[in-house]
C-alpha cells in the first residue's frame, strides 16, 4: 500500500485526529433504526475488534444501536459482497482488511467491484509489515540478506500468514524489486508462520509488525526492516526498507470502512466525521496500540482513491508473481 507517497494518509500516532471533515447538517435524526456492522471474518480477529469499538462508541450521544455481524468465507468476499448489496441509507457498514484491495487481482469470481460498489468512509487502522530473520541467519541488514540470497539462489526460504495476504505480497513485492530467488511458504496465519521461523525451518519471514512484534522484544527473530513510511515505536533501532536503500516497498496490513455504493454523500460525511472522532478517543487509541494497530483516518475521496491506486498496485505485483488460488 502506497501510504508513504501520499499526504492524505495520517497516522495518527502524531497527534489526535480531530474536525478532518465538519458533520453534515441534516434536519432528520440520523442514525434511525440499528445499524448493521459486518465483518466478512470469523470473530475474534481485529476486523471484529474494530467493529465492537465502533458500536460502542460511535453515535453514543443518540442512543444508536449496532449489529454486529459477522459473515466469514471467501478470504472476506462473501461478507464483503453482502454489505455491496445492502441498502444504501448509511444503515449497514463493511470493515475491510488489506484483502479487499487484494482480492480483485487474486480471484477470478468476486460479487462486489472494488471500486464501482461502494462509497468509501475512511481507514481506521493499519501496522507495517516487517521483514525477520532467525537470529542464527547470517545476515545483519537487509543488503546483507541480498548478498547472502543472491549467492545461493533458490536455497532460502520465506513465510507469510497465507497465500495472498498482504505479508506474502510484501515478500513478492521486494523480491521482484530485488529480483531475488527466495522460495514462499505460505502457513495459515500470522502464528505458525512465526513457529517455524523461530525454529529455523523457514529462516525468513515477512509478516505484519504486530504478529512479529512479540519474538522480536524477547530476542527469538531479528527484524532487518519494516515496509512503514517511519520507524514504528518500540522499534526505533529497526529501518525502514527506504532508510534500507530498498524503494517503494511501503505496505500495510489495515482496517477501513465503507458504505454501499449510492449512499449520499452527507451521511457519508456524517459517519466519516464520527468514526474520525472515535479514532481520536484515547481509550480506542490505547486498544487499538494492544493489537499493534495505529489509528488512521483519512477522507471518504482519499480513501476511494487509494482503493482504485491500491487494487491496481496489487493486481501487478499478482500477476507479475504469478500467484493464483482456488476459487
Amino acid at each position: 500500500m502506497m501510504l508513504g507517497r501520499r499526504r492524505f494518509l495520517t497516522l495518527c500516532a502524531a497527534g489526535p485526529v480531530v474536525g478532518l471533515v465538519p458533520i453534515a447538517s441534516r434536519a432528520e435524526r440520523f442514525p434511525i433504526r440499528p445499524v448493521r456492522l459486518i465483518v466478512p471474518y470469523a470473530p475474534g480477529g481485529p476486523n471484529d475488534t474494530i467493529a465492537r469499538i465502533i458500536a460502542a462508541e460511535a453515535f453514543g450521544h443518540e442512543g444508536t444501536s449496532f449489529v454486529t455481524e459477522n459473515i466469514p468465507g471467501g478470504a472476506g468476499n462473501v461478507g464483503t459482497a453482502a454489505a455491496a448489496r445492502a441498502p444504501a441509507d448509511g444503515h449497514t457498514l463493511v470493515v475491510v482488511t488489506s484483502s479487499f484491495f487484494i482480492n480483485p487481482g487474486l480471484h477470478s469470481k468476486i460479487q462486489y467491484d472494488p471500486v464501482n460498489s461502494f462509497a468509501p468512509v475512511t481507514m481506521v487502522a493499519a501496522a507495517p509489515h516487517v521483514l525477520v530473520v532467525h537470529p542464527s541467519f547470517p545476515a545483519r541488514d537487509v543488503n546483507e540478506l541480498i548478498a547472502v540470497v543472491r549467492a545461493q539462489p533458490g536455497k532460502f526460504s520465506y513465510a507469510s500468514a497465507g497465500t495472498g495476504q498482504s505479508s506474502h505480497l510484501a515478500g513478492e513485492l521486494f523480491k521482484q524489486s530485488t529480483e531475488l530467488d527466495l522460495v514462499h511458504v505460505p502457513f495459515n496465519g500470522a502464528s505458525p508462520a512465526m513457529t517455524s521461523t523461530i525454529g529455523g525451518h523457514t529462516p525468513v519471514a515477512f509478516i505484519s509488525l504486530p504478529g512479529a512484534a512479540p519474538f522480536m522484544q524477547e530476542g527469538r527473530l531479528r527484524a532487518l526492516a519494516t515496509t512503514g513510511n517511519v520507524r514504528s515505536a518500540p522499534f526505533t533501532d529497526v529501518p525502514t526498507m527506504a532508510e534500507a536503500g530498498i524503494p517503494d516497498q511501503a505496505s500495510f496490513f489495515i482496517q477501513g470502512i465503507l458504505l454501499p455504493a449510492g449512499t449520499p454523500r452527507d451521511i457519508v460525511d456524517q459517519w466519516h466525521h464520527e468514526i474520525a472522532r472515535v479514532m481520536a478517543l484515547a481509550n480506542v487509541r490505547q486498544r487499538l496500540s494492544s493489537l499493534g494497530l495505529e489509528p488512521v483516518v483519512n477522507t471518504p475521496d482519499e480513501f476511494s482513491a487509494q482503493i482504485k491506486s491500491e487494487v491496481a498496485r496489487w493486481s501487478k505485483v499478482i500477476r507479475q508473481a504469478r500467484i493464483s488460488v482456488s476459487d
